[in-house]
């Protein structure tokens, strides 16, 4: 039995209106600082380069907060597909448990097997967590911005941290670096389970690119860019966003995505079914937890990719025109440019991007994991001919000038989609869950007659 004292402590700290209170006015507390040092980091709003390197410090501090946020959400998911409950000891309902999970990897006593390749082994989870965040740097996050008080022809500054020509193939490359880390702690390990787990992650990664890739060429041929702030910037001026025109295009963007991450039903690598533990079984502590840290980094990003490609960016909602430009101007009304629509932008975004780590967490908790013959054989009998068949149709209405047209290539869509369900239907490769190049199974006669 608790303390009358105790709990009624506890039962007040549970009180959201407390809560509540509280935010308020920390809140307040930190706008009557900003508002006190003003002078000090005037300069810094002031100039793009400063300016793109404290949107860089905000974003490292989101994303490694949200990478421990993620984490209590992964567990309160799992604990909702499963009718029980999640984290709910540890602080107000739980939402201190990331903090107990941090201290326990801290904690934790640091093991370094005796045979392994140490530079190699130490390499590998500092590689993975590094590569995971270098993606948000080309992320559009809430469009440009004036200052009230810069002049009225003061250029505006964008909220990316670099605005590069290449755009997502930055993304691309920097999501390809990402497996070194993986196959190297399957190397260095020596652990033949580790290397499974390597070899498992290179494959699949090989595998899994080519369909990304034709992907966004068909989004390339479509936009004619591959910026992203372009890309945002068409779909909230025109108001359709790209995945009502080829949702085929982001499908194959999304099923990539989840194999790119390792998460289920695309966890090979680690299969602690089959492989302990995959190529982490030979990690512990903090190396441990980097490479969590590194997956979830990489959700994040790849949901902020697949929103800026496909769901408009920070753009409210399709359909409408929320960006205007003329001449080659931004037009300086209060969404375009003021630093309240920035804040407004930046928070849709951000819920975009939640929402899309959501559909990660319940999918891992819902379709159970493929078999690795199964996962390669989705990759190339399933996805890349249906990428090769939608690039050559969008190269088509491109060369005719309809790749603009989104009825048109929705109806291309689902043409392509419909073939290669019909193909399937067709296909006499018989269904079973047993891998094609085993022998087959003996089966004894069955047996007559009385036993003795």
């Amino acid at each position: 039995m608790l303390d009358p004292t105790i709990r009624r402590i506890e039962s007040t700290l549970r009180n959201p209106w407390v809560l509540l209170s509280a935010g308020a006015v920390l809140l307040a507390i930190l706008l009557a600082v900003l508002v006190a040092t003003f002078p000090l980091y005037r300069p810094v709003l002031e100039s793009q380069f400063s300016f793109s390197l404290l949107v860089m410090a905000v974003m490292l501090f989101v994303i490694l907060n949200g990478t421990a946020l993620c984490i209590l959400a992964e567990r309160k998911v799992a604990a909702f597909t499963q009718d029980r409950f999640g984290p709910n000891r540890v602080g107000f309902w739980g939402l201190l448990q990331p903090i107990a999970d941090g201290l326990k990897f801290l904690l934790k006593e640091d093991i370094i097997p005796a045979r392994v390749d140490r530079p190699l082994y130490l390499l590998a989870p500092t590689l993975s967590l590094v590569v995971s965040l270098l993606g948000f740097a080309i992320i559009p996050w809430a469009g440009y911005v004036r200052w009230p008080w810069l002049p009225a022809d003061a250029p505006p500054l964008t909220t990316q941290v670099a605005n590069l020509n290449v755009g997502f193939l930055y993304l691309v490359a920097v999501g390809a670096v990402g497996v070194y880390g993986v196959v190297l702690a399957g190397y260095a390990s020596n652990n033949k389970y580790a290397f499974y787990g390597g070899m498992r992650a290179a494959a699949q990664m090989m595998s899994y690119e080519l369909p990304l890739g034709l992907a966004l060429l068909v989004l390339l041929l479509t936009t004619g860019t591959l910026r992203l702030d372009e890309i945002v910037r068409q779909q909230a001026a025109t108001g359709t966003w790209y995945v009502f025109a080829h949702p085929l295009a982001f499908f194959l963007v999304l099923v990539t995505a989840f194999a790119e991450t390792n998460r289920a039903p695309f966890d090979l690598p680690e299969a602690e079914q089959e492989l302990v533990g995959g190529y982490h079984t030979e990690y512990s502590a903090m190396k441990f937890a980097m490479f969590f840290l590194a997956e979830y980094a990489h959700m994040i990003t790849n949901s902020a990719l697949i929103v800026a490609l496909f769901f408009g960016g920070w753009a409210p909602l399709p359909f409408v025109s929320w960006y205007s430009e003329t001449s080659g101007v931004i037009d300086p009304t209060w969404w375009n440019v003021s630093w309240g629509a920035m804040l407004l932008k930046l928070a849709i975004y951000l819920t975009k991007v939640a929402l899309f780590i959501g559909l990660y967490m319940l999918i891992r908790w819902t379709i159970p994991r493929f078999r690795f013959d199964q996962l390669l054989r989705i990759a190339w009998q399933g996805l890349v001919p249906a990428g090769i068949g939608l690039l050559t149709v969008t190269a088509l209405l491109a060369y005719a000038g309809w790749h603009r047209n989104a009825a048109v290539t929705l109806v291309a869509n689902v043409l392509i989609l419909l073939v290669c369900l019909r193909a399937a239907a067709r296909s006499r490769r018989p269904v079973t869950a047993r891998q094609e190049d085993l022998p087959p199974i003996d089966v004894a006669p069955p047996i007559t007659g009385q036993h003795p």
